[in-house]
């Protein structure tokens, strides 16, 4: 389908639940003179959840309802769907007898597959499948090595991000202006309402108690509370007892904020005297892009080690020390302080999050997978790309990753990132009679001051599953061992069923 004008289209959202900055609806807005907006809730992804209390459930429905609102404010309103999404977007598109279908590019396998299914149905039906660039600043083939191959280093990637860096970059795509375009839903479209949480077999959570607020509304005032913070970002970023992240992770997944305003915003502020944050806080955003394009260009990350090498790394992957990490009883303070954050609140601090994961896999020599999957039942924020990058970098599986030799000792990383215990005494409360000096190591503390403070280790808190040492000289032996052998290739030994 070339630019010019059509008479309909249909703009279906997904993972980009604003009305604003957007790119599917910039470009159907000025290429057709009526737009209709969808949303489907696909049961080809809750019908995988068995939470059903799930906060990201609640969130994305919470986010449509507003989103809708704004829609219906400009003349349109979003026609909502229950059911799969590559039957559903087909059928309405040919409901409303529209010429293209317009959407925003994922970089995840099964939403590719996905819609690369919705748009041979389409094009059997002569609607055209328009597909954009919004999640990401570069996507796909858009950074290239000199030899035109993929990065799978990030800091020279880094480096080719920043220097290609416009004022284009950050250009809003703007969807004002032509509200007269916007298209109602059908007279009579009874399946155009919101359904309910409840109706969707899901049901309300402790999102708002979290203070976690949906929506476009949501973003934006997280937006507005880190550009007064973002100065300071690269001082205050490591320490989970600080208000130092952007929180905007979960507004980012799921597009209630535009990557282009957030990106453009930092590098203004990085060009400026003091800037050592934004420059900080947009590598993080250069991060992003990379795992995106990783997963783009290998999808079989999703279940393989990126290095093939790792390939046959034969974890014990012991199911109660799993169990034990899960649960937040490993012995290990931060690690069970954050393992107890994340169940609490769907939230991870990112520090945290490369310490715990360095921790079930090497010192409880458990596979990374396990990890991954767990971090995906769990995470608000959960991404596909970022979570599988950071899970490998942790392992030593992946591209760009932390040697194999070099393990985070959990207590040199409570003692440096949680030094006063702030954070281990919110989500471990038992351990709070303990000293700062004591809180990071409770088991070192002698039997007769234990029973004195009221903490008795084994009692009230649980003795460490392993010791530190002797579990780093296993991963060690593990990893080193493979990487004598040099296995080559994806082995069935190295996968899970």
């Amino acid at each position: 389908m070339t630019g010019s004008a059509s008479p309909r289209a249909l703009v279906w959202f997904r993972r980009d639940l604003r009305d604003f900055d957007h790119a599917a609806l910039h470009h159907a807005l000025r290429e057709a003179q009526r737009v209709y907006c969808a949303f489907v809730f696909d049961n080809a992804i809750l019908d995988e959840l068995a939470n059903r209390a799930d906060r990201r459930v609640e969130f994305i429905h919470a986010s449509v309802v507003e989103l809708n609102d704004a829609l219906r404010r400009r003349g349109g309103a979003l026609i909502v769907r229950h059911g799969f999404a590559r039957t559903e977007i087909p059928k309405l598109a040919a409901q409303l007898r529209v010429q293209a279908v317009y959407a925003n590019r994922d970089y995840e396998p099964a939403t590719r597959a996905r819609d690369a299914d919705v748009e041979l149905q389409l094009r059997a039906a002569g609607i055209a499948f328009r597909a954009f660039k919004d999640h990401v600043i570069f996507e796909r083939d858009e950074l290239l090595t000199r030899s035109g191959t993929p990065f799978h280093v990030f800091t020279p990637y880094g480096k080719a991000w920043q220097a290609a860096l416009t004022p284009a970059s950050f250009a809003p795509l703007s969807c004002e202006g032509m509200d007269a375009r916007f298209a109602p839903p059908p007279p009579g479209d009874a399946d155009a309402a919101i359904p309910s949480l409840r109706r969707l077999g899901f049901v309300t959570t402790d999102l708002r108690a979290l203070r976690i607020e949906p929506g476009m509304h949501g973003g934006a005032v997280r937006f507005s509370d880190f550009r007064k913070r973002i100065g300071r970002y690269h001082l205050t970023r490591d320490f989970p007892a600080v208000k130092g992240p952007s929180y905007l992770s979960v507004h980012l997944r799921f597009g209630t904020v535009s990557i282009r305003q957030l990106a453009g915003f930092a590098h203004a502020c990085k060009l400026r005297p003091g800037g050592d944050g934004a420059s900080r806080w947009l590598d993080e955003l250069a991060w992003r892009d990379f795992y995106a394009q990783i997963l783009w260009h290998h999808p079989r990350v999703v279940d393989e080690a990126f290095r093939t090498e790792y390939a046959d790394l034969a974890f014990p992957s012991d199911p109660g020390r799993l169990a034990a990490w899960c649960e937040g009883r490993t012995g290990y303070p931060l690690v069970d302080a954050a393992m107890r954050q994340l169940d609490s609140t769907g939230y991870m601090h990112n520090r945290l999050r490369m310490i715990t994961a360095s921790f079930l896999t090497k010192d409880l020599l458990c596979d990374w997978r396990l990890g991954e999957r767990h971090f995906s039942r769990k995470l608000i924020d959960y991404d596909l790309a970022s979570n599988n990058g950071g899970w490998q970098w942790a392992a030593s599986t992946g591209c760009d990753p932390q040697p194999y030799f070099r393990i985070f000792n959990p207590v040199a990383q409570s003692e440096r990132f949680d030094a006063d215990g702030r954070f281990i005494r919110r989500y471990c409360p038992e351990l709070a009679p303990l000293a700062s000096s004591e809180i990071h190591a409770p088991w070192k503390l002698p039997p007769e001051q234990q029973r004195a403070r009221g903490v008795v280790i084994g009692r009230d808190y649980p003795l460490p599953i392993v010791d530190h040492e002797l579990a780093r000289r296993e991963a060690l032996e593990l990893y080193g061992g493979v990487r004598r052998q040099r296995a080559v290739g994806p082995s069935a030994k190295g996968r899970l069923p």
